[in-house]
């Protein structure tokens, strides 16, 4: 998604200036070619011969710097990024972007780029509420840029409040969202589902499984990358939040399939990644139960919907079958039973492939009970795996 792709970062004077490094080694690594330009008042919190290492770029710091190939036709700059992304942005430079003003590098570069823009503003909790600049935010945004908003945690002066820089990651996410809006799934509204569906036996205890929600995370990303406007439907999970999709939490069975509905109502495809409990208790305790004499527990338990076979609508769908056994056969059976367009199976018995696990060795088996088997490969690069099928199944579907 990133390799290759020319970002110029913007670095502005704020304390947060130091995960600009980060950010800019991140990507990097991601194959990107990093083109860091800092204002004056950033050098004083972070020094370019950080930022110069870690990407191995000249980094711009004012528009007279002779040794760069930037400094003197500062439009090459803007000419070359892909997008523009300034992480930090302090108050100063939101009002002067917003009142056009270009008198430093970072400034002319914004103006006169046809590249998206990106702010991540970090600041005091006060500076970031005060009117004048949610009024340049708001100006900034009718023109097209895109807001990070910062995060609620503990500011520079001690103060708790809304002003901290987004996690770095997030920011990542928002650059890989706005990059792949003109993907493959442009215009198309994928669902997607991911984790374990917990079944309450009492308050404090309940049915589930070791579904780690790592698989759906990454196919909602992944969808988000080539375009589509993502909505994930998910059971508890340790992940964070991906930015740029609607997250909707849900912990039964019987709350899943009722926000699948709702979901689905006007979506493109349905990729069912969750791990949906097939039972349920038939009744829940009110009270936590208690420890007694007698050395068994006996729980009646009831069928849980079958979200894949109830869930109405003309859309792609694509299931998952985690198997133990009969891998390929029995995930056959599931996609003639369910009525599906794709199925991706896995043995859950291989430690590399199982719950938990980065990585992911899976088949991928279509209506006409063709097989591609995939070797083992990092759970997001199934996920673009399976995404090319969608993408070439939508496409025939839209042709009938």
């Amino acid at each position: 998604m990133l390799a290759n792709k020319t970002i110029v970062l913007g670095i502005t004077g704020s304390i947060a200036a130091y995960k600009a490094a980060e950010l800019a080694s991140k990507l990097t690594q991601a194959g990107a070619r990093v083109e860091v330009v800092m204002t004056e008042s950033a050098t004083k919190f972070i020094a370019p011969l950080t930022l110069r290492s870690l990407t191995g770029r000249l980094v711009v710091t004012s528009m007279w710097e002779l040794n760069s190939e930037f400094s003197i036709e500062h439009i090459a700059l803007a000419e070359a990024a892909d997008i523009l992304a300034i992480v930090p942005a302090t108050a100063n430079i939101i009002a002067k972007l917003a009142a056009g003003i270009s008198d430093d590098m970072l400034c002319c570069t914004v103006l006169a780029t046809k590249a998206p823009v990106i702010l991540a503003p970090a600041m005091h909790a006060d500076m970031f509420q005060n009117s004048i600049t949610q009024e340049n935010l708001a100006k900034l945004k009718a023109r097209g840029f895109t807001i990070v908003d910062p995060a609620y945690g503990r500011l520079a002066s001690g103060k708790m409040g809304l002003g901290r820089l987004a996690e770095v990651e997030e920011i990542i996410g928002t650059i890989k969202q706005v990059l792949g809006k003109s993907g493959d799934l442009a215009g198309k509204r994928i669902v997607v589902t991911a984790g374990g569906t917990q079944e309450p036996i009492d308050p404090v205890r309940h049915i589930g499984n070791r579904s780690s929600g790592k698989m759906g995370y990454a196919v909602a990303e992944a969808a988000r990358d080539r375009g589509a406007e993502v909505k994930l439907i998910a059971a508890p999970t340790s992940l964070s939040e991906p930015a740029g999709i609607e997250v909707i939490h849900i912990k039964t069975a019987i709350q899943m399939n009722e926000a699948v509905a709702k979901a689905t109502a006007q979506a493109d495809g349905l990729i069912m990644a969750a791990a949906v409990s097939d039972y349920q208790p038939k009744s829940v305790a009110k009270a936590k139960i208690k420890k007694k004499e007698s050395p068994s527990l006996t729980l009646e338990l009831i069928r849980t919907p079958d979200i894949l076979t109830e869930v109405k609508g003309n859309f792609l769908k694509v299931g998952f079958a985690a198997e133990s056994e009969d891998v390929v056969a029995n995930a056959k059976q599931k996609l003639e039973k369910k009525k599906l367009d794709l199925i991706v199976a896995n043995d859950i018995t291989d430690a590399s492939s199982g719950f938990g696990a980065d990585t992911n060795k899976v088949s991928l088996i279509d209506r006409n009970g063709n097989v591609d088997s995939l070797p083992l490969l990092t759970k997001r690069e199934v996920a673009d795996r399976i995404l090319d099928r969608v993408v070439e199944l939508l496409a025939k579907k839209a042709r009938r």
